[in-house]
């Protein structure tokens, strides 16, 4: 107080206002949304965006303006629909902050000789220094230090995630150095709410300087997240790519054919064939539409769209017990006498003590257990009369109720903490050591326990007090367990259906949190105590702080493992921050909410599974889209590299190019509609680059040798090699045979489609037919003349239809070995 220069009659009304000028309202810091158009040029930012980008710039320096415009509105549309996707999840995500306190009740003088009086005032005039009284039911408006308590208790689950109240008191002497912040009894923080009793307290710190408004701001860099170590991986492949093939084509034709900077608009245009286009667009139309019906059907809010691809990807899943394995309340298990067999009186004893104390101690609500006595009794307490109550005490960790009894005699019902009750008991030593072991072989199995007893006083009107509470008889005790969440088991099952694993991390007990999960039907294993060496192999840990759980998500990371933390409290934000994807419910704190990536309209694992299968769904059409157009791309241009070498002119002119890319990438967008194969859903969609370099490099050598294979068949159906100066006649042989065999890799290296799949291919079938129409088609139109082609003799296209069938068989057989060494990775990782 004197570091404060305040008293226990508190401030006066000019020292408050004097500081609330120089320190500013107690409120938190307000969030900024991003608006569209900073989106819109953040989305600029992104890897596979930049390199469009610069290949734009590269297109108009050499006056290709066609392929440069195509490209900008690519990038352009691209950048919108990100940008409209995000800022429409912001916009569904505002809602009120409804953890802070509004009002407060202080002690203020009007001038230092008046004495002080109790107010109401708006939280936001708290300053520090002020004397604050709280009573139940209110929320702490500010971090503070408390002076005098009767019976408080708070709620602190926002902060800690401890679903039970927490005891607090005054201390005269300093707390213990090694004790926590939120272990300190004599602090309480904003953000809580008080459960039971009441007391006054000093304002230590308000504003933006409590520790609830801290946990409001972000790390300084958050790590990167799967989606975008993936498109950073994949984007350099790309550019490695790019930036190799313009410089071997001007060389091999500089080298070979006397051709110099002639060719520079056709290397640019083959380094375009190269790149994925539609990439961008692909990707965000894909993500943005898994968004959307994620949102209109399940509930699920994803905020930052790459997010999605993120919880496709998730193999492990970790999460705190309190209001996701279970409800937030607890439930009666059985009561029992001191032999261990059940014992109905016993629960009916309880709950009449429950009753009578909510009653007579006006209390605005009962305790969590309180009410599952009340629950499980229903309405056996209504036979007692109660006459007093001696209410709940931290210190004395039990609660008496007093009722009627025979004739001129009171009855007293105890129940609290075993030891608590125990010790008031009229026991032998060896009984109460027996009794005591009991209790704690209920503890060791996960229950929550609390002693009943009894005892008999001749009637009296003067008040009761703790020191009646000697000669108990014992009665027995009454044990609780975590109410499950009637989804869980099932939700769970099907996460592990889907190979992802859960890791449960608690600040409970390490029992409490074991026997939650063997209901659930998940294996606890070794449980672990947070801070051990080996805590992030472990399925479930226990005594987590907010650091242990960014700590293990962390690790898990490090470990390869994709990560997801399902969390709601100001505690859980570092967690939040750490993993690769961030999840919180609707009714989670503010700060958690912003924290977090998707947000879940209601606390269910079977929310997650769905995000995770709508995510995956994405995922798979985008992997699909980059396998197809990466390995069709790459034969083309190993195709056009060796043409360019063995003939005297170019392979197909500049234009050509970029129509047939337009054609393809066009038909391509089906994919964003297309519906994966089931094994798709079953486990996380990664895109390794390597493994993804390993994948274009085979199937495009397999495209390039079908292209090849087209210059043979030129040759026979023209009737000899001359033939082949006809450059109208190889430009068109060569744009429609492209065109078919892109229509082909379509078709067959669908992912996850099984090659002796009967169904139709849906959307992308029809747009590959319609691809297949335009390479048929398009050199008898004038487009087609206008382009420099030819309509194509009737022997090409018999001779071709041999050699598709050929590259179909082949591709066929290439793709089932590749399925068959995929599945056998997969069971021996």
């Amino acid at each position: 107080m004197r570091r404060l220069r305040s008293s226990p009659r508190g401030l006066t009304d000019a020292e408050a206002e004097a500081r609330l000028a120089d320190i500013g309202e107690n409120a938190l810091p307000e969030a900024r949304t991003p608006s569209w158009s900073r989106r819109f040029v953040r989305g600029l930012r992104d890897p596979f965006t930049t390199v469009l980008l610069c290949l734009g710039l590269v297109s108009a320096t050499v006056s290709a303006w066609g392929t440069a415009c195509v490209i900008l509105c690519l990038v352009v549309v691209s950048c919108v629909l990100r940008a409209s996707g995000e800022y429409r999840a912001d916009r569904s995500m505002a809602a009120l902050r409804d953890l802070v306190a509004t009002t407060a009740t202080l002690l203020r003088r009007p001038d230092p000789d008046r004495p002080p009086r109790e107010r109401e005032v708006p939280a936001a005039e708290l300053v520090p220094g002020d004397v604050i009284r709280l009573a139940p039911g209110d929320l702490v408006p500010a971090d503070v230090r408390l002076l005098r308590t009767h019976g408080l208790t708070v709620h602190q689950a926002a902060l800690t995630g401890e679903s039970a109240p927490v005891a607090k008191h005054a201390l005269d002497a300093p707390a213990p150095a090694e004790a926590g912040p939120f272990e300190q009894p004599h602090l309480c923080f904003q953000g809580s709410g008080v459960a039971t009793g009441g007391g006054t307290a000093l304002v230590l710190e308000t504003g933006a300087r409590t520790r609830f408004a801290r946990a409001h701001r972000a790390p300084a860099r958050r790590a990167a997240s799967a989606f975008e170590r993936t498109v950073h991986g994949i984007s350099w492949v790309l550019i490695r790519f790019m930036l190799l093939t313009p410089p071997l084509v001007l060389m091999a034709n500089a080298t070979l054919r006397d051709r110099g900077l002639e060719t520079l608009p056709f290397a640019v245009a083959v380094a375009v064939g190269l790149t994925p286009e539609m990439l961008p667009v692909i990707v965000t139309t894909c993500l943005a539409r898994g968004a959307r019906v994620l949102a209109r059907t399940h509930g699920v809010i994803v905020k930052r769209l790459p997010a999605l691809h993120d919880l496709g990807a998730v193999d492990v899943l970790c999460l705190d017990k309190t209001g996701t394995l279970t409800q937030d309340r607890p439930v009666v298990e059985r009561a029992l006498d001191g032999t261990g067999q059940d014992a109905p009186e016993v629960l009916r004893q309880a709950a009449t003590a429950a009753w009578w104390t909510l009653q007579l101690a006006d209390l605005p609500a009962p305790d969590a257990l309180d009410e599952a006595l009340l629950d499980a009794a229903d309405g056996s307490w209504e036979a007692y009369e109660g006459v007093a109550v001696v209410p709940f005490d931290p210190v004395r960790r039990l609660a008496t109720a007093v009722v009627r009894g025979g004739l001129g005699m009171h009855t007293l019902l105890v129940k609290g903490a075993a030891e608590a009750v125990l010790e008031r008991c009229a026991l032998e030593p060896d009984e109460r050591e027996r009794l005591l072991a009991l209790a704690a072989r209920e503890a060791r199995e996960g229950l929550r326990v609390v002693a009943v007893a009894t005892g008999t006083r001749p009637a009296r009107t003067r008040p009761y007090t703790p020191a009646d509470e000697r000669g108990l008889t014992f009665r027995g005790f009454v044990t609780f367990r975590d109410a499950l969440a009637p989804t869980a088991a099932r939700a769970l099952r099907d996460l592990a259906a889907r190979g992802v694993s859960v890791r449960v991390l608690t600040g409970d007990h390490p029992g409490t949190a074991a026997r939650v999960c063997r209901d659930l039907g998940l294996d606890p294993g070794d449980v672990r105590t947070a801070g051990a060496a080996d805590d992030h192999t472990a399925t479930v840990v226990a005594r987590c702080t907010p650091e242990d759980k960014a700590r293990i998500v962390t690790g898990l990371r490090r470990a390869g493992h994709t990560v997801g933390f399902l969390g709601d409290g100001v505690n859980d934000v570092p967690a939040l921050y750490a993993a690769d994807v961030g999840i919180a419910p609707r009714d989670a704190v503010d700060v958690a909410r912003e924290s977090a990536d998707a947000v879940l309209a209601y606390k269910d694992l079977t929310a997650i599974d769905h995000a995770v299968a709508a995510g995956r769904h994405s995922s798979g059409n985008i992997a699909t889209y980059l396998r197809v157009t990466l390995s069709s791309n790459l034969g083309n241009v190993v195709a056009m590299l060796a043409a360019g070498l063995l003939l005297p002119f170019l392979p197909m002119l500049p234009a050509q190019v970029l129509v047939q890319n337009l054609c393809f990438d066009a038909a391509q967008l089906a994919f964003a509609h297309d519906r994966p194969a089931p094994a798709v859903l079953t486990r996380p969609t990664l895109l390794g680059p390597r493994d993804l370099l390993r994948f274009i490099t085979g199937f495009g050598l397999l495209n390039a040798v079908a292209d090849l294979a087209t210059f043979g068949v030129l040759a026979l159906s023209l009737y000899g090699p001359d033939a082949l100066d006809d450059e109208a006649v190889f430009h068109s042989a060569w744009f429609t045979e492209n065109l078919l065999t892109q229509a082909l890799v379509m078709v067959l290296l669908r992912s996850g489609r099984s090659l002796a799949e009967g169904r139709a291919p849906g959307p992308v079938g029809r747009a590959a037919a319609v691809l297949a129409a335009v390479a048929l088609l398009l050199p008898f139109t004038p487009l087609g003349a206008t382009l420099g082609m030819i309509a194509l003799p009737v022997g090409y296209y018999l001779l071709l239809a041999a050699v598709l069938a050929l590259y179909a068989l082949a591709l066929w057989a290439v793709r089932a070995r590749y399925e068959r060494r995929r599945a056998a990775s997969d069971d021996h990782p």
